[in-house]
């Protein structure tokens, strides 16, 4: 096995984490659960709000196990330039969340709206981590 495919499996396990999380426990502070956010709590107070946030929450997780199987038909069946350029990939997209993501709940957590204080930093460093743990496998992987 090699290091593309040790760092896609370690994002596999962590995602599916996320995954279930999401799908059965959504309101928790772990894990990347929306409990962080104030306004899930919120929500429950109405109910036609509380089911849309819910929707687009289980939509992200089914989002999510559509690029688990994706991964994990890469892993079973790829080639390494395949798998390479897989790493790339996700690399970039990953990366997309310092674009849009960031920025909301960065501010969020400004305006006291995110509990625990200082949650964004720390989801931040968390994706930061996801890329560089790509990163260095990709960089790994082309000295070798």
């Amino acid at each position: 096995m090699n290091v593309l495919s040790i760092a896609i499996i370690v994002f596999i396990l962590l995602e599916s984490l996320n995954v279930l999380t999401l799908y059965f426990n959504p309101g928790s502070r772990m894990g990347n659960g929306v409990g962080v956010f104030n306004a899930w709590e919120k929500s429950k107070s109405d109910p036609e709000m509380h089911q849309f946030v819910r929707y687009l929450l289980f939509w992200v997780a089914g989002t999510k196990l559509i690029f688990i199987a994706l991964l994990v038909v890469i892993l079973i069946s790829a080639g390494e330039s395949t798998k390479l350029l897989t790493v790339i990939a996700m690399i970039a997209s990953i990366s997309s969340f310092f674009w849009r993501l960031y920025p909301i709940i960065k501010s969020q957590d400004a305006e006291g709206n995110i509990t625990p204080s200082g949650y964004s930093k720390t989801l931040a460093m968390m994706i930061a981590g996801f890329i560089g743990l790509f990163a260095l496998a990709l960089a790994l992987s082309l000295m070798m």
